[in-house]
């Protein structure tokens, strides 16, 4: 926004200072006179007659004194000002730095602490965030391009050997195609989600966990028993706030993310929720080749499968937890993956509750 040019804040600082020592001044050459012209006991009272000459021998002194003052206060307020706001002048070159250069750069303003050290720390720490979510974001662009870039190429290559060869299989490549572009459909609609999760562009309204919980179960139940895994669902009524729609999505996918990476034909998966005082859990567990706590930890960035996990016909597009992870965050919650030292995963998903909903009721088994 373009503003009309004016003082800067030092020039006003000094002003200020300026002006205040000499009020002081001021003040003072007046208590002066008043005392030498008032107060009875001292011996020093004029008759009117002798006033006038006093007041023009007075008046010199007093006006360079009041010129000493003028000097001084601008001199000593400049000084003043520059040392008081060098730590301001040091924050606004970094934040000129990290609009132009580099994110990089940090303030790291020594001293004690006062109201600019807790400014240029805020400050420190905003660029560190900043810092880690563009480098998310290139590094999410990236793997979106990439991962949209191979259906593409993949349809492509098809088509150019349909080409080349008219006496190929029209039937298996309508198949393949359909498949791959299955796969771009998929992957698309969960960036899609991904980003309006990210925005927060949602109603929100009463929801009970609970009840999405057992639809998730019921959905995935045919996946489930294509696989030999069982779900064992348990839990309470667990009221809270939020899109219907986002959390059924955020359920659905850590149950489909727990079938699918795990033990094939003895498997198992606990779905289970809880309410606390002031917030509701769910959480999701199964059972499934051992993870480590860093893969763990690496499980929620998009695009990211994890290699040491079984694979699959049900590979998915790397986004499950990454949005699950989205979702949580958009509803104000916590998202933690914790490995279970027998294999596979324990997530937890928390969310603040919504008060003024009844009891406990129990999911059924499944």
């Amino acid at each position: 926004m373009d503003r009309a040019p004016g003082l800067s804040v030092r020039l006003k600082l000094t002003f200020s200072y300026a002006a205040f020592v000499m009020l002081a001044g001021v003040l003072l050459l007046a208590a002066g006179w008043v005392f030498l012209t008032r107060v009875t006991h001292v011996g020093l009272v004029f008759e009117p007659r002798y006033r006038l000459p006093v007041l023009r021998a007075f008046a010199p002194i007093a006006a360079a004194v009041l010129g000493f003052l003028l000097v001084f206060g601008l001199l000593g307020g400049w000084l003043l000002a520059g040392r008081m706001l060098a730590p301001l002048t040091r924050i606004t070159q970094a934040t000129r730095m990290a609009t132009s250069e580099s994110l990089s750069h940090r303030i790291r303003l020594p001293g004690r602490q006062d109201e600019f050290r807790e400014l240029a720390d805020a400050f420190d720490a905003m660029l560190t965030r900043l810092e880690t979510h563009v480098a998310e974001q290139r590094r999410f662009a990236a793997n979106a391009s990439h991962e949209l870039r191979t259906p593409l190429a993949v349809s492509k290559t098809l088509l150019d050997v349909a080409r080349s060869d008219p006496n190929s299989d029209t039937r298996a490549l309508i198949d393949r195609l359909h498949a791959v572009n299955t796969r771009a459909i998929d992957l698309t609609e969960a960036l899609l989600l991904l980003s309006r999760a990210d925005q927060r562009s949602f109603t929100r309204e009463p929801v009970d966990l609970s009840l999405l919980a057992e639809e998730a179960t019921e959905t995935l139940l045919a996946l489930a028993e294509k696989h030999g895994v069982t779900i064992e669902t348990d839990g309470e009524l667990t009221p809270t706030i939020g899109s219907p729609t986002l959390l059924l999505q955020l359920t659905t996918n850590l149950v489909h993310n727990a079938i699918v990476h795990n033990l094939r034909g003895q498997g198992t998966v606990w779905v289970k929720t809880a309410a606390r005082p002031k917030t509701v859990v769910l959480t999701v567990e199964n059972t499934g080749e051992p993870v480590t706590a860093e893969l763990a930890s690496t499980l929620t960035e998009p695009f990211r499968r994890g290699a040491e996990r079984v694979r699959t016909d049900h590979a998915g597009v790397g986004l499950g937890l990454a949005i699950v992870k989205t979702i949580t965050e958009a509803h104000d919650g916590t998202l933690t993956l914790t490995p279970r030292p027998a294999g596979g995963l324990h997530i937890t998903v928390e969310l603040p509750a919504e008060v003024g909903l009844p009891a406990k009721v129990e999911l059924p088994v499944k």
